[in-house]
């Protein structure tokens, strides 16, 4: 099986990670409504392409992982956060998410974060266990945070030590 190729995003990724983005829309880890027509760009203000890093499989983009500071406070500077991840269905199964965790714990150290966290809906258990197999522990929880799909879920903060 062929490893990952990671790199950061490029602007041209825009409408490849767009389709991606809607390919994968689940109520398993999104929050906010199922994306229609017309479609946003990827890319804007708040998501340049420098904050992704993308995983391309077989020359074909097959996940991303974006990193951001949680808030704009200087106190706060040390501490990423991922805010985004995604993997193609077929590309599942493959190592294509844990190879973007590891990039992100790489970059995340690479720019001087002390600490990378994360938010996960409390029912994703496949994520949690890929979080936790990487060495992130749940650091807090906001029960029945959201309401999706008739259910409340649990917002559950994970974090890990650089």
């Amino acid at each position: 099986m062929p490893e990952p190729y990671i790199r950061v995003a490029v602007a041209e990724d825009d409408r490849e990670l767009s389709a991606l983005d809607r390919a994968t829309w689940s109520t398993l880890h999104a929050v906010s409504p199922e994306p229609q027509p017309p479609y946003a760009p990827f890319f804007d203000e708040r998501h340049r392409p420098g904050d992704f890093l993308v995983a391309e499989l077989d020359g074909t983009l097959a996940g991303y992982i974006r990193l951001a500071h949680p808030t704009p406070l200087a106190s706060n500077a040390h501490v990423l956060q991922i805010q985004g991840f995604a993997v193609a269905e077929k590309a599942r199964g493959q190592g294509v998410g844990r190879a973007l965790i590891r990039a992100a714990v790489d970059e995340a150290r690479r720019r001087g974060a002390r600490r990378l966290t994360l938010r996960v809906l409390g029912h994703n258990t496949p994520a949690r266990k890929l979080y936790e197999s990487e060495g992130f522990v749940v650091e807090g929880v906001l029960p029945e945070e959201f309401l999706l799909d008739g259910a409340y879920v649990d917002d559950v903060f994970m974090g890990r030590t650089l």
